[in-house]
């Protein structure tokens, strides 16, 4: 799928809880921080995702948010590059963190999350990218094919609950014999964020 394609999709015939998604931009950030504080809590800054995140701008090209058509934010979605340690020859791997993915509390169940997860890893595929790490529920992400196969060599920066470390290969074998810890890579903030013009439209 072209980044630059406009596509609609009916996922409910009565046209209801219509949402588009598109690139984030910074006039989305205030938005996106008051969801993310009202789905996940102050204690969100303080997981150990948070430290591969710090200081750092999402992969570019990246970085989603989801809108009413009243132009309301609905959820959000980022992915991080990140070095997920080595190869069995030593050499460094590279790969994507996802998160945190959030949607407005009161239209959780609507297809908004499910719809952004989909678009993010097409995207990070289509971009070229390897595989994408995440710490989260198994029962919601082994849908979109993440399981815990890939991460029993790999560690956080911080605790982690073994169960929740996840990966999804965008290339078969891309994450073969990968071990030790997880670290930043990418872009730092102060660098300007690029917006690719993709805008995806949904309707449930």
């Amino acid at each position: 799928m072209s980044a630059v394609e406009f596509i609609e999709q009916n996922l409910h015939p009565d046209g209801s809880q219509a949402f588009i998604i598109r690139n984030e931009t910074a006039l989305d950030e205030r938005a996106r921080e008051a969801l993310l504080d009202r789905a996940m809590g102050e204690g969100r800054r303080r997981k150990s995702s948070e430290k591969l995140r710090r200081g750092r701008l999402p992969s570019e090209g990246l970085a989603f948010v989801a809108r009413g058509i009243n132009g309301a934010l609905l959820g959000t979605v980022r992915l991080w590059d990140i070095q997920a340690g080595h190869d069995a020859t030593g050499k460094p791997v590279r790969a994507l963190l996802l998160g945190p993915l959030a949607v407005e509390p009161s239209l959780k169940g609507k297809g908004i999350g499910v719809a952004l997860m989909r678009h993010a890893t097409a995207e990070a595929a289509r971009l070229g990218h390897g595989a994408v790490i995440l710490v989260g529920d198994p029962e919601y992400y082994e849908r979109f094919g993440f399981s815990g196969a890939k991460t029993a060599d790999l560690a956080m920066p911080g605790p982690v609950e073994r169960r929740r470390f996840l990966a999804l290969e965008l290339k078969a074998g891309h994450l073969e014999g990968c071990h030790g810890l997880l670290t930043p890579r990418g872009r730092r903030s102060s660098h300007a964020m690029r917006v690719l013009p993709v805008s995806l439209r949904f309707s449930r």
